[in-house]
């Protein structure tokens, strides 16, 4: 057992829970999948580290009291709610027009195959993108905090490199699960170079996705 290690109560039942809670299908791995089908494995890894560095930023957030004061203020959960769903369905919105022009597009061999090149700027910057799909979820800011006080020991005289430990193995879980999703989304790259429709098929499904996750922030109870 090595509960009690930089004053966290059950490092193995936590570690447990990480890996499941990461490996559930979430708007962060479904971007990070999608960007690296679409434009290989660098621009894949630019996707992940935006998600890394949100990540980072709500645990800091969460281990500060930000999370705290979000449920202590309802209306100021709203607010973030609502921002958060609002461009999660934009983000779907963006990549479902994206599916309409490779579909109108599937015949013509001039066409752009992964990119379309009349895609806005905005749209080619994945770090920014996957950093804001990160900090714009309020139900990720609630989990942390819920999830890490229950391992932290509060008479612990340094608390901060519990919550620093806790923070690593997090990210340690996430990198590794990226890095698969990254690596599988070339194999899908190379299936979309050869077949348009699948491709457009594809995109599709992923946006309506993101339509759902904001559909289902937008009316979640606190």
């Amino acid at each position: 057992m090595m509960s009690g290690v930089l004053g966290i109560t059950d490092i193995w039942t936590y570690l447990l829970g990480t890996v499941a809670i990461v490996l559930l299908p979430g708007p962060n791995s479904l971007f990070v999948l999608s960007t690296a089908a679409k434009r290989g494995v660098r621009t894949g890894y630019r996707a992940a580290a935006g998600v890394f560095v949100g990540d980072s930023v709500l645990m800091v957030l969460s281990a500060a009291g930000v999370a705290s004061l979000l449920q202590a203020y309802p209306p100021l959960f709203l607010v973030v709610k609502y921002v958060g769903a609002a461009y999660l369905g934009w983000v779907g919105l963006a990549m479902l027009r994206g599916a309409v022009r490779r579909w109108r597009d599937r015949n013509d061999p001039a066409a752009p195959r992964l990119i379309d090149a009349a895609e806005p700027a905005e749209l080619r910057s994945p770090f920014r993108r996957a950093l804001v799909i990160s900090l714009l979820n309020p139900k990720a800011i609630l989990f942390f905090i819920s999830f890490f006080i229950q391992f932290v020991d509060p008479g612990y005289a340094w608390p901060a490199l519990s919550f620093l430990l806790l923070g690593l193995i997090a990210q340690a879980a996430s990198v590794l699960y990226l890095t698969m999703l990254i690596f599988a989304g070339t194999y899908l790259a190379a299936q979309f170079r050869q077949r348009r429709r699948l491709a457009a098929g594809a995109t599709t499904g992923v946006a309506a996705l993101f339509l759902g996750f904001s559909i289902k922030l937008a009316t979640a109870s606190v």
